[in-house]
């Protein structure tokens, strides 16, 4: 396995955000972690990309335990990571944005043709790369963070929430984006509350509640599982 949680858990001032948490995602395809507000789905992710502390467990990562690294070290590993809410420079250009994504990379010749592969797979960025990422809509925010991620040339996306506020035709094309990103052999860890268009995605899903993995198993098995129709599926 590409990454593994092991009985992980995670506590905000005493209180468990997770706990003891078992997860692995293989070297390809998709893995979604679904569940309701509150129950631990951007926590696990931050976990995986050192923003949040292990209390308990170890996360291990082609091999190599990670937890208690920097996250630029864990970066710096291959884990890219899209945060709930983009959180791109607003005052920074799109192009300048996109090369924050580089810093940790030397090889300049490389990266300047991966900038133009973001480019090339997102024309709205290349149209407006001397645009402030702050002039931009909800959708191509959204497309400029995932850019920059992949300008660390990632072996592991994470991807939160990326359909959040997002009008319904945005969210169709980011979730073409997700199945042509896992397409060209990057595997992806994808947090969503759009439950449905999370098991349409991955492969393998793990449903959160209250911080404890409740039901795992493959995605599409899953979105006929009549407990997940009824929580999360409006079914």
């Amino acid at each position: 396995m590409l990454l593994e949680l092991r009985e992980a858990s995670v506590a905000y001032n005493m209180v468990r955000a997770l706990h003891r948490v078992s997860m692995t995602v293989p070297p390809g395809g998709i893995v979604t972690i679904i569940g309701a507000n509150g129950a631990g789905k951007t926590t696990a992710l931050r976990a995986i990309s050192g923003l949040a502390r292990l209390a308990e467990g170890e996360i291990v990562f082609a091999g190599d335990r990670i937890d208690g690294l920097a996250p630029d070290r864990i970066a710096a590993r291959g884990v890219g990571h899209v945060p709930e809410g983009r959180r791109v420079f607003a005052d920074l250009t799109v192009e300048e944005n996109l090369r924050t994504g580089a810093f940790l990379r030397r090889d300049v010749d490389q990266v300047r043709r991966d900038l133009e592969d973001v480019y090339g797979r997102f024309p709205r960025l290349a149209e407006r790369r001397r645009q402030y990422a702050r002039t931009l809509s909800g959708g191509e925010q959204q497309m400029l963070a995932i850019g920059r991620a992949l300008m660390l040339r990632p072996r592991l996306l994470l991807l939160d929430e990326p359909s959040m506020g997002l009008a319904p035709v945005v969210v169709e094309e980011i979730a073409r984006i997700v199945r042509e990103i896992s397409g060209t052999g990057v595997p992806i860890v994808l947090v969503e509350q759009n439950a449905e268009m999370a098991l349409e995605l991955a492969d393998y899903a793990y449903v959160l509640e209250t911080g404890s993995v409740t039901l795992q198993g493959n995605a599409e098995e899953l979105h006929g599982n009549e407990h997940i129709r009824r929580a999360y599926l409006g079914g």
